[in-house]
């Protein structure tokens, strides 16, 4: 995949795909959730899949809302593996127990990312150590693809040592665990007080090498400076939300705005070159490490006034 990648620039690394906008929780930072949102048809996902295998995607992260309260998720992941990508999950983990983990086994899932906020619920995230510890349990029991545990601090978390404490359950169960910051309602960065800066970089030092440590994109954000960077969402990295259209990222839905059954190949090569002038700030670390492949090639130019003038930054 990573020769591929260096290999072509026509073609994504990563797409994100949501079957469902709803969750059964409620963070307050969070903008990309609702709580009525029906669950999208299956065999309407599985275009979906089909379209960007046809665009040489590499790997297909599903997401949310919460995908496990789609009843069709696993036959989405197994039409992913059918086409030979690599299928991820994110999730809050309310939803798992030890069958559900076997049956995302037997699908075929190769990676799960699980965000724990705080050790405590409070106001801000109920995704907490206290509540989710056990289904941590279950996953070291039962599953057979990787784990990931993604602590945060910023954003109005009260105790960034939080982030030090769900670091390490996660590596005494045998999992990875790394470390995001969380990111304002457009997706744009907001400097870290000096505790958070100190819980940033000893979480740093418990992450096994990653994307994230070889480019200083996480270290500048926890700094508050701008990153100058090539960013090749609609390109590289694509969005697709809940009706099918191609978004930059989660953070920046309105433009492309394209339904993914009419993205081209032209909309790929446009994109690429396209610089967005939302990335000097931008804290969506999925986008940084797909870019990172192209940072040394193809200069980005700004976008005709009328493509930019759709670009519409989540509130």
């Amino acid at each position: 995949m990573v020769a591929r990648a260096f290999m072509s620039t026509e073609h994504p690394l990563l797409a994100h795909i949501i079957p469902i906008r709803r969750c059964n929780l409620a963070c307050e930072y969070c903008n990309e959730y609702d709580d009525f949102s029906q669950p999208v048809p299956v065999q309407a996902m599985f275009k979906r899949v089909d379209k960007l295998s046809e665009l040489g995607t590499a790997i297909i992260t599903i997401s949310g809302g919460e995908p496990l309260l789609h009843p069709e998720l696993d036959n989405i992941i197994r039409r992913i593996r059918k086409h030979g990508m690599i299928a991820g999950l994110i999730t809050n983990g309310y939803l798992l127990v030890g069958d559900r983990i076997e049956r995302l086994n037997k699908a075929g899932l190769e990676w799960l990312q699980i965000s724990i906020d705080n050790v405590t619920p409070d106001d801000v995230s109920k995704k907490s150590l206290k509540v989710l510890d056990k289904k941590l349990e279950l996953l070291a029991e039962y599953a057979d693809f990787h784990v990931n545990i993604n602590s945060v601090v910023g954003g109005g978390v009260r105790n960034p040592q939080d982030a030090l404490t769900i670091g390490q359950r996660a590596l005494s169960l045998g999992f990875s665990s790394t470390v995001g910051i969380i990111h304002d309602g457009s997706g744009q960065l907001q400097p870290l007080g000096g505790e958070e800066r100190r819980v940033y970089h000893e979480m740093k030092a418990m992450e096994k090498r990653s994307f994230t440590r070889v480019n200083a994109f996480q270290d500048n954000i926890a700094q508050g400076r701008p990153n100058q960077w090539r960013c090749r969402a609609g390109s590289r990295y694509l969005y697709i939300c809940e009706d099918g259209l191609v978004h930059y990222c989660s953070q920046q839905r309105g433009y492309p705005g394209i339904p993914l059954e009419k993205y081209t190949i032209a909309d790929l090569r446009r994109e690429y070159v396209s610089e967005k002038s939302c990335a000097p700030h931008c804290t969506v670390s999925c986008v940084h490490q797909i870019s990172i492949f192209d940072s040394w090639r193809a200069p980005q130019h700004p976008m005709p006034d009328t493509s930019a003038a759709n670009l519409v930054q989540i509130k």
